[in-house]
């Protein structure tokens, strides 16, 4: 082999001493590993194994942190909740009737034959000078194609046949095209029955701001329209829900003027508006609360809202039929069932028929759909003494 020149070593020493010049002069570098060397160098940076097994302990924290905020709002909001409604009453009161609820909602209340009722006449009627309330008339459906194209005259005139009337009250929330009550229109007016249902003042297209007196006297205002047009036809008030409520003080006026109805059917009542806020499930996370009373059903008193149907029962003298479900989770059954007990022991109704339909549990009608039963029409031929429904 041929040896390098002394021109060639003197270069690589060179080489070698400027490297060597350039780690001492760069402690960066003097540090960095050489290439192969498996070890990661003191304080370097970890690779992502070793960052993921590290960063579970940070992220468990992160998790925790937000569950005890979040845990500690929602304390707060529960804590601030009886103390609003006991510094502003109005706002149980909205509770109570739900009338800003207006379920279904995209519905013309003007058109009552998109729901299905093309025997129905709306209208309109003042119960006090600029406070409007929305009427509806169903005809016994047998009269459905003589009903077409109808107006408000020619309903009114069928009032004159044999056929029962049927004035319902509703309950809270929604408006009269509700689709529970709209279901139950049909299976009234399949029977035989006229059906005359309306909103109350705040209700559907209804003008003015609820009460418990001005549901009261709306529906007052109503049955005297109704009678107007009757002679010796029966008309029976339904309630349902909040509207048993309205319905025992309507019917406790109109007997307390000597002009009972025919008939007073209650469907899912209660017995006064504090047991049942007592026992609505939107109660239930403060009912066993020291000071529930005093939060929340003294906030209802405070709105005159009583609905004191138990007190009502020794005021009325007239037939009354209660139906309620087993497995009601709005209206417990034990208030439907205290209050028929209560109406069983009152002396304006002795001689008078007192009746109670429980439906049992297993079929499901809950609070709202008591109409299902087949059995409905012949329950109440039965009570109210009339031709059990005829097919047409």
């Amino acid at each position: 082999m041929r040896k390098r020149s002394s021109a060639t070593q003197t270069a690589e020493q060179r080489s070698d001493t400027d490297a060597g010049s350039l780690l001492d002069s760069d402690p960066e570098l003097k540090q960095r590993p050489s290439r192969g060397t498996a070890e990661p160098p003191a304080g370097g940076c970890r690779g992502p194994e070793e960052q993921r097994v590290m960063g579970k302990p940070f992220r468990r924290l992160s998790v925790m942190g937000k569950l005890k905020r979040a845990f500690l709002w929602i304390l707060v909001f529960y804590i601030s909740i009886p103390f609003i409604i006991k510094l502003c009453p109005s706002i149980q009161a909205k509770l109570v009737f739900l009338n800003f609820v207006k379920l279904p909602y995209f519905i013309d209340l003007k058109r009552p034959f998109d729901l299905g009722l093309n025997h129905t006449h709306n209208y309109y009627l003042d119960p006090e000078e600029g406070a409007r309330v929305g009427v509806w008339h169903t005809v016994p459906a047998h009269m459905w194609k003589e009903a077409q194209d109808r107006g408000r005259d020619w309903f009114d005139s069928t009032f004159s046949s044999a056929h029962p009337v049927i004035l319902y009250l509703h309950g809270n929330g929604g408006t009269r095209g509700g689709d529970h009550r709209v279901q139950l229109y049909k299976v009234l007016s399949s029977s035989g029955y006229h059906v005359v249902t309306f909103d109350y003042r705040g209700w559907g297209d209804s003008d003015g701001t609820p009460s418990e007196s001005v549901m009261t006297s709306d529906s007052l205002f109503i049955y005297d329209q109704l009678k107007q047009h009757l002679n010796k036809t029966p008309l029976y008030i339904w309630g349902h829900s909040l509207g048993t409520g309205v319905a025992t003080n309507l019917v406790r006026r109109l007997c307390e003027r000597g002009t009972p109805p025919d008939a007073l059917i209650l469907e899912s009542p209660f017995t006064n508006i504090r047991e049942e806020a007592k026992s609505h499930p939107f109660s239930m996370v403060y009912r066993f609360l020291p000071g529930f009373d005093w939060f929340f059903l003294d906030a209802i008193t405070a709105n005159n809202i009583r609905f004191a149907s138990d007190e009502n029962v020794n005021h009325i003298s007239c037939p009354l039929l209660i139906l309620h479900a087993e497995d009601d989770g709005v209206v417990p059954f034990h208030l439907g069932k205290k209050l028929y007990d209560l109406a069983a022991q009152s002396s304006s109704l002795a001689g008078h028929k007192v009746q109670f339909v429980p439906f049992h549990s297993s079929l499901g009608y809950r609070h709202k759909f008591i109409y299902r039963s087949p059995e409905l029409p012949n329950i109440l031929s039965d009570f109210l003494g009339t031709a059990p429904p005829v097919e047409h």
